[in-house]
């Protein structure tokens, strides 16, 4: 008897804390600091899709500081950005083959050097392996008017557009 009832009492308890932790895994979820974003859009006959973490300037210095000059940069937050497309394409004038590529940049005050490297899923530049780049181009950014408090890319006819803070740089695809 005395067993029995023990054993209702220890049963009681673990119901009682399985529910109170079901329960408290209900809360809603919280929004990320860098969301996930996508970018596609048609570019001659390539469909070309840019996807991405999207950090915010929070009132931060981004080019120079958050982001230094002369280091490799993913290209967002998170995971490496990719760059992928369904048709060889040109960029800046050089061929990039069809297929997924993480996308990095270097970015100083006056040239970005934009890379595309074969290794897509990989978790930012931490293990960024320059033998493993496709292809690297020359882009030059410039000042927008006005702020952007997200990391956005725009793929439009003319190529790709990366814009942050008071930056963004065009790059040319083909």
């Amino acid at each position: 008897m005395k067993n029995l009832r023990l054993f209702r009492v220890l049963t009681l308890l673990l119901a009682v804390l399985l529910w109170s932790s079901y329960s408290q895994a209900q809360d809603a979820p919280k929004e990320k600091p860098s969301p996930a974003a996508t970018a596609t859009g048609k570019i001659g006959k390539a469909t070309v899709t840019v996807a991405y973490s999207s950090p915010a300037v929070k009132g931060r210095a981004i080019w120079g500081s958050l982001v230094p000059y002369g280091q490799v940069w993913r290209a967002g937050a998170n995971e490496a950005t990719t760059f992928t497309t369904d048709q060889p394409v040109q960029i800046e004038g050089k061929t990039l083959p069809a297929g997924t590529y993480a996308l990095f940049v270097i970015p100083t005050e006056k040239q970005w050097t934009v890379i595309f490297n074969k290794t897509a899923k990989q978790w930012g530049a931490f293990k960024y392996d320059e033998k493993q780049d496709a292809l690297r181009v020359i882009a030059t950014p410039r000042k927008t008017a006005t702020l952007a408090e997200r990391l956005v890319y725009e793929v439009n006819p003319q190529g790709l557009v990366l814009r942050w803070e008071n930056q963004e740089l065009p790059i040319a695809i083909k």
